[in-house]
């Protein structure tokens, strides 16, 4: 297992999420099948993963529990765990000393390595931010009595957003989570926010680093690329590698959900292999194959001339991560834009598209849009 040194700790750079543990069924709210978790963490620990990821929603408020369970039964000083204050639910905001107490009883310890504001975006900053909720206090008054060991967050949001967290608590938080992936690298922007963290020495934990299992298999002709510059390398494994050249990154979090996900995961962090150049290269042209968007440059020619004033590059920017999944994140992102802002609003004018330097078709692509979000939402 390769270690991470982070402060005075050494951590294993790959951790176990427990979003995905192994259910009971195929219902979407199947319960948690004990025993097989158990012997994945078994299994983790006796391989050198020494992190464990857990939050207060996932798995309807299951995963905090079992995955306290099963960790009762090690010494405690011998993994680290992480959860979350669940503020992505705004009716959490007032709750925070209540949670954490619970957090705590769920998990069965008197302390938490690692505790996180849980999904900053944009719904979210405000409250966040409000000093009349005390979020920010209470967790500091928790850290200074040992009860949280490090503090974080981590962010769906978009840049300017993650900027806005960091400019108020930039100076507080230790570590920040955000979703990495050869694919988010160029859909979500992710680089800039690699930029971001870097810019404030903040080291980076990765969540979703085969984007919910679509990285783990790639169509024939990407795959045979891939395999010609790395024979001995399978397919889900470019991903831990694209992660491992990617500066700043300390820990990766996958969310595995059987016993042979794990092991290969675990076999790939045995050894450090970054990236070449050439090898980041092909990746890139593989990661241009699969996106499906509209070029939008952001030239923002297009907002002075929309009648109902939407953040058109904003929302084209949401259209093209629908276009490849259409994700619970991006309806949450849609749904923090005020109403008469958000792509229904578009009145099909094309006063946009006259003087777009692209000729993208920004009607038709706002109405598309608007269909996908009346759709059920992915993860």
């Amino acid at each position: 297992m390769i270690y991470k040194e982070f402060q005075n700790l050494k951590l294993s750079a790959l951790g176990l999420g427990t979003m995905r543990l192994p259910v009971m069924g195929d219902a979407p709210d199947a319960r948690i099948d004990e025993e097989r978790a158990a012997e994945m963490f078994s299994y983790a620990i006796e391989k050198g993963v020494n992190y464990f990821d857990t939050a207060y929603g996932y798995h309807d408020g299951e995963s905090e529990t079992v995955t306290g369970r099963i960790l009762s039964k090690y010494p405690r000083d011998s993994y680290y765990l992480a959860t979350k204050f669940p503020g992505y639910d705004l009716a959490n905001m007032d709750k925070v000393e209540a949670i954490f107490e619970e957090q705590l009883e769920k998990c069965g310890v008197e302390y938490f390595d690692f505790y996180l504001f849980h999904n900053v975006y944009e719904k979210n900053i405000d409250p966040y931010l409000d000093e009349k909720y005390g979020i920010m206090d209470y967790l500091l008054k928790q850290k200074e009595a040992g009860r949280i060991r490090h503090l974080g967050f981590s962010a769906h949001g978009r840049y300017d957003t993650m900027k806005r967290f960091l400019d108020a608590y930039g100076g507080e938080m230790e570590f920040c989570q955000i979703q990495l992936n050869y694919l988010d690298w160029k859909l979500q922007d992710a680089k800039a926010k690699v930029d971001l963290l870097n810019e404030y020495d903040i080291p980076i934990w990765v969540m979703e680093p085969l984007r919910g299992g679509k990285l783990a298999e790639l169509p024939q002709e990407n795959a045979g690329r891939l395999n010609t510059l790395r024979p001995d390398e399978g397919v889900p494994a470019w991903a831990f590698r694209f992660l491992q050249s990617v500066p700043g990154v300390t820990m990766v979090l996958s969310g595995m959900s059987n016993m042979a996900q794990l092991k290969a995961n675990i076999a790939t962090y045995a050894e450090e292999k970054p990236l070449s150049d050439e090898e980041w290269k092909v990746l890139m042209e593989v990661t241009d194959s699969m996106l499906d968007i509209l070029p939008c440059t952001a030239c923002r020619y297009c907002t002075a001339h929309c009648p109902k004033g939407l953040d058109i590059p904003t929302l084209l920017s949401l259209y093209n991560e629908t276009r490849f999944v259409n994700g619970l994140i991006t309806h949450m992102a849609v749904d923090a834009i005020p109403e008469e802002k958000r792509p229904s609003a578009c009145i099909g004018c094309k006063s946009c598209e006259a003087v777009c330097p692209q000729q993208l078709e920004i009607a038709g692509a706002m109405s598309d849009f608007t269909r996908r979000l009346n759709e059920p939402a992915g993860l």
